[in-house]
C-alpha cells in the first residue's frame, strides 16, 4: 500500500472567546490575514455556547478566582488561515485574547488540491 501523501496549505483555527471579545479577537485576526477563501475575506464561523473553568493557583484569571469553579458565555469561532500567515494569526491570537491561557486548535485542511500531484 502506497504511502498517503499530500500538501498542507490551509489550517482551520479553532479557538473561544468570551462574548465581550469577540469581535476584538477576530479583527486582530482578520488583520493578519485570516478569514480569507478565494476571493472572499473575513470568513469566519461561530456559535455560542458556555464553557468552564477553575483557575489553579497562581493563575490570574480574566473571569472569576482562583479556585472557583466559573462558568462564562463563549463563542466558538472557526476561521482558515492560509500557511504563509499562520505564525502571525496565531501570535494575534494569543495577543489579542483576554484569557491568560486561552483554548485553540489548529488542524490542517486537506481539499482535492491538497493531493493533487501526489501518488
Amino acid at each position: 500500500m502506497d504511502a498517503l501523501s499530500y500538501d498542507v496549505s490551509m489550517y482551520a483555527l479553532v479557538f473561544f472567546v468570551p462574548t465581550t471579545q469577540l469581535e476584538e479577537v477576530k479583527n486582530a485576526l482578520f488583520a493578519k490575514g485570516a478569514g480569507r477563501l478565494g476571493s472572499y475575506e473575513q470568513c469566519s464561523f461561530q456559535v455560542r455556547g458556555e464553557g468552564q473553568f477553575r483557575p489553579l493557583a497562581g493563575s490570574s484569571p480574566f473571569l472569576g478566582g482562583e479556585g472557583v469553579l466559573e462558568k462564562a458565555e463563549e463563542w466558538r469561532v472557526e476561521m482558515i488561515v492560509s500557511k504563509e500567515v499562520v505564525n502571525e494569526v496565531v501570535e494575534a491570537l494569543l495577543a489579542a485574547h483576554p484569557y491568560e491561557t486561552p483554548a485553540y486548535h489548529l488542524y490542517p485542511v486537506l481539499t482535492k488540491e491538497s493531493f493533487d500531484g501526489h501518488s
